[in-house]
Formats: structure tokens, sequence, C-alpha cells
């Protein structure tokens, strides 16, 4: 059964387009001084621990749905959905309170952290997109869909919350 998405579309593209443009918009802005007497940076190991669940609960979806436990499959894709909130807002809070952190490292692993950090970016991007279309196609049983948006959606989602990890385990030392 092929699902109208007319009535979502809005909203997923709308959803997309303001994640991304406040994520953007937490470069530029001014960092906020009133929490300046606070430690925050636990958040991104915080952060990196949230996506390590969504590459856990995205890996355990991954398994029910090729043993066919649809149930299951749901639960887990909602595990990694609700983790990567998690991270969504542990991640602007920290990047409107705290200066960004610069790479220290020198050479070939300097290179290394800069390639997977730009793919990392590029790549989260469309995420949630993605993402969200995924999802919807899934909720409404529309299976043909979901399953060929889903062969592009997990490996990203997958690649996305592994190297906000590694990006993190490569930076951390210069907090």
């Amino acid at each position: 059964m092929k699902v109208k998405t007319d009535k979502y579309t809005p909203w997923i593209v709308g959803i997309t387009i303001l994640l991304n443009s406040v994520i953007a918009l937490l470069f530029f802005m001014p960092k906020y001084e009133g929490l300046s007497h606070l430690d925050l940076t636990f958040l991104p190991a915080l952060n990196a621990v949230f996506n390590s669940f969504t590459t856990l609960f995205l890996l355990g979806a991954l398994i029910f749905i090729k043993r066919k436990n649809i149930t299951m499959h749901r639960r887990f894709i909602f595990a990694a959905f609700t983790s990567t909130f998690l991270f969504l807002i542990t991640y602007v809070f920290y990047h409107l309170n705290a200066e960004s952190t610069s790479f220290g490292g020198e050479g070939v692993i300097k290179v290394i952290y800069y390639i997977v950090l730009i793919s990392h970016i590029v790549l989260a991007a469309p995420t949630v997109f993605l993402a969200l279309y995924t999802a919807v196609f899934g909720y409404k049983m529309d299976v043909e869909r979901h399953r060929k948006i889903a062969r592009y959606t997990m490996p990203i989602w997958l690649y996305v919350s592994i190297t906000g990890v590694l990006v993190y385990l490569m930076i951390s030392p210069y907090y």
C-alpha cells in the first residue's frame, strides 16, 4: 500500500531545515555568558555516549529486522531516535554556551581527523530527512518504500553515529 506522504512532507522538510539551521547558526552566534561559571566539559563526552547508544540501537534494529521481528525492530528504532534526540539537546546546549575546541594534532592524524569530521558533518545534515521519511514509511507499513529508503538511511545514520564518537575521541584531549 502506498502511503500519501503529502501531509508529512512539510513537517519532515521543516524539521530538517530547522535542525540544520540551528546547528549551523551555533557556530556563528556569540556564546551565552550567563552559564560561564559552570563546567560544561562533560557534555561532549555525554554526546559521545548518546551517539554510542544510537549506534547500538541501530545495530539492534538491523538484527531484529533481519530476523523479521518488526516489534523489536520498531522499539530499537524508537530508542535510536530517542538517543539521537537527547544528543541534539545536549549538543545544542553545549555549543550555545561553550566556545568551539580546536583540534591540536599535527600531521597525518590531523588530516584523518578533518576527513572524518567533514564526512560526519556532510552526512549528518540529510540524516534527519532520511530518518524521518524512513520512519513514516515504516510506521504506515509501506514496506516497499520503507525498505527502499532504509537501504540508504541505515548505513548513513550508522556512519554518522560512529564518526560522532570518533570525532569526540580524537578531539577530547584538547578540551
